[in-house]
């Protein structure tokens, strides 16, 4: 297939490219500045292409100054406007059939569990964002199959949440954030990979999937389990107060969170090769 593709630097893009590609499928990024550029350009960039796999997003663990929100929210919302606009400016014959875009589980309220058929929003900048992200996904044609995956925590060898959390661990200054029982909804990079070839390869029609790992664990739980794995203590507690110096309002990524079912995603055949926190760990902490 011919697939188009947002984000192909990222961390989780370049993973899903090389996979594509091992796969025999053709692969094309789609520039930054394209995105954001008239349409005509875009236009081209799509052009009889499979499948567009939409991955663009600045990161949204830091500050919540005016200047990163508005770079947060247009780099989901205006990039996927303006991926949509091309879309149906396109000739039929020349449209790709299928969108397979990320999303996050930052669009339920915390404090509850939600399925995909939740409509309990979060209220505050992040379910705004999250909300705006999808809507306009709901503009494409019927007849192109849009798969949306709301992706919690994502492990890997290389991701920036593992790697910054392995320092501190392995000198034995590693703790629970708060009170360590807010939910910590967590997905290894491979099961992420494998659900969007999954999508784009397999899935035919209009679907909405929580891309969690099925093991629902708290942030205490993690904490032990990645105490456990590094064969250190993990005594501290990190005040949430602390995290708020840090990262003002945007600190709520990190002592609140939803907990959230992937059962729907189970359900439709999808195999997860690492379900649990401690297989998870296992293979990121043996590759560290």
């Amino acid at each position: 297939m011919n697939i188009k593709i947002t984000g192909s630097n990222g961390y989780i893009g370049q993973l899903i490219v090389a996979e594509l590609k091992k796969k025999g499928h053709t692969v094309s990024g789609i520039k930054r500045n394209l995105l954001y550029g008239t349409s005509p350009d875009l236009q081209e960039a799509l052009r009889n292409s499979d499948v567009l796999i939409n991955l663009a997003g600045a990161p949204i663990l830091q500050r919540w100054t005016t200047d990163n929100k508005e770079i947060i929210y247009n780099s989901r919302v205006v990039t996927t406007r303006n991926l949509v606009k091309a879309i149906i400016e396109l000739p039929e014959s020349e449209r790709p059939g299928k969108v397979v875009s990320a999303s996050a589980i930052g669009i339920y309220k915390s404090g509850f569990t939600h399925t995909e058929e939740s409509n309990n929003f979060d209220e505050g900048f992040v379910g705004d964002v999250v909300k705006d992200w999808e809507h306009e996904l709901t503009a494409l044609p019927n007849s192109i199959k849009t798969i949306i995956f709301r992706l919690g925590v994502v492990f890997g060898k290389e991701a920036k949440t593992i790697k910054n959390m392995l320092l501190p661990f392995k000198l034995g200054l590693g703790g629970k954030i708060g009170s360590g029982e807010q939910p910590f909804p967590f997905i290894h990079e491979k099961d992420v990979v494998d659900a969007f070839l999954w999508a784009t390869e397999k899935l035919q029609k209009n679907e909405i999937f929580n891309l969690t790992a099925p093991e629902n664990i708290s942030n205490k739980e993690f904490t032990n389990s990645l105490a456990q794995q590094l064969n250190r203590p993990a005594f501290f507690t990190i005040p949430p107060f602390a995290l708020k110096l840090v990262y003002g309002k945007a600190a709520t990524l990190l002592t609140q969170s939803p907990e959230v079912s992937s059962k729907k995603l189970l359900d439709s055949g999808f195999k997860f090769k690492y379900p649990t926190i401690r297989a998870t760990l296992q293979n990121i902490i043996s590759k560290a």
